[in-house]
């Protein structure tokens, strides 16, 4: 079977990884092309495309950058057709990706769409297109079932492959002693920095995270980079502050931090799954918060209190993440903290509403499951 699957940052290639290794295993013939990164690659795939030259963010980036997605999406098609892949593999990144939704199944191509878009927090009406042009949707957020459902569109809930991650790496992570050493950090108690893996976002958010670490004099401060974000950049935003930057390291730093500040999305369930108390922050440039304002649907902006459905954590956005607030918020998460029990506790329910481990494995077996349904020549095997 051939394989083209299209991921736009870094969570989705995580994810993305993780399902071409379950569909090499166990599937003889898979040949696997891609738009992701490194992870994909190092799973099995060929790398056509990093996300890197794909990901913008905001509405004003989006818009300075137009040009450069027009010619993405060109040479995506261009990519396809010459491929000539049995299933196109869509992995969140809904901006690009219901574009080539829509150019595939009118090629007559089968289109997975594996982790979904947030269409239940804005623009809703996008998921007509789901409709129209995927042939199927695969969610990993339990809540995601109803809110399908509600749109005629059938979709089963087989787990988080975060947690199949999240629980493998730490079955391998040293003592904490050992992690500390390896990492060039001494015996003070860590708190995390984790602003996100988008250049806009870093630059929107780390700088006032920092602003906190003054008032910690007893605790290291972390910040877990991401290669695709240069050293210019991060040293441009630390300057001569005393905080570790760490790259790549993210679950080792996560495994050893008594709290974090968090930028929202992905990594803010990466911290509740390695049972880390957090701060959720958000920042963006006005004009795209503005738009958020108006059409954002739900309550919540973390995937944590999203999938728990009340407050388990709290959220720090635009203008209320200040120096301030965040002090405050830190200080009340930290051991001896007012709030520290009850996200520890929230953390427990938000595990069970989860479900076990072994998404990637049933995911694919699924994927498999309907593809060898199809006659030969439409598997492209």
């Amino acid at each position: 079977m051939k394989y083209f699957i299209i991921a736009g940052e870094q969570s989705g290639d995580l994810h993305g990884s993780n399902l071409i290794r379950e569909l090499i295993r166990s599937d003889n013939d898979a040949e696997v092309v891609c738009w992701g990164g490194d992870l994909m690659e190092a799973a099995g795939a060929r790398l056509l495309m990093h996300y890197r030259d794909t990901a913008f963010m905001g509405f004003t980036a989006v818009v300075k950058s137009i040009r450069t997605i027009r010619r993405n999406l060109k040479l995506c098609k261009e990519q396809i057709i010459e491929h000539s892949p049995g299933v196109i593999i869509l992995i969140d990144y809904p901006g690009f990706n219901l574009r080539i939704a829509e150019f595939a199944s009118c090629e007559g191509l089968k289109v997975f769409y594996y982790i979904s878009p947030k269409f239940w927090a804005w623009n809703e009406g996008r998921v007509r297109k789901v409709k129209k042009y995927v042939s199927r949707m695969f969610i990993i957020l339990p809540f995601e079932k109803e809110f399908y459902e509600k749109h005629g569109i059938t979709v089963e809930y087989h787990g988080n492959p975060l947690v199949d991650e999240v629980e493998k790496q730490r079955s391998a992570m040293p003592q904490a002693a050992e992690i500390l050493s390896s990492l060039q950090l001494d015996t003070r108690p860590v708190i995390a920095l984790m602003a996100g893996s988008r250049k806009h976002e870093v630059e929107k958010i780390l700088p006032v995270m920092l602003k906190t670490v003054k008032h910690f004099p007893d605790h290291q401060f972390v910040l877990a980079g991401v290669k695709n974000i240069s050293d210019g950049i991060y040293n441009r935003i630390l300057k001569d502050s005393p905080v570790t930057l760490i790259r790549e390291k993210t679950y080792e730093i996560l495994s050893i931090a008594r709290a974090a500040l968090v930028k929202s999305g992905t990594s803010t369930l990466e911290a509740a799954l390695f049972g880390v108390p957090q701060v959720v922050c958000y920042r963006n440039d006005f004009l795209t918060m503005l738009l958020g304002w108006f059409v954002i649907r739900v309550r919540y902006i973390s995937l944590v209190n999203l999938i728990v459905n009340r407050e388990v954590v709290r959220e720090l956005l635009q203008y209320s993440v200040t120096e301030k607030n965040l002090v405050s918020e830190l200080n009340s998460v930290l051991p001896g903290g007012t709030k520290r029990r009850m996200i520890l506790e929230g953390y427990l329910e938000l595990k069970e509403k989860l479900g076990p481990a072994g998404a990637s494995s049933r995911i694919a077996g699924e994927m498999l499951r309907e593809l060898k349904g199809y006659p030969e020549t439409e598997r492209g095997a």
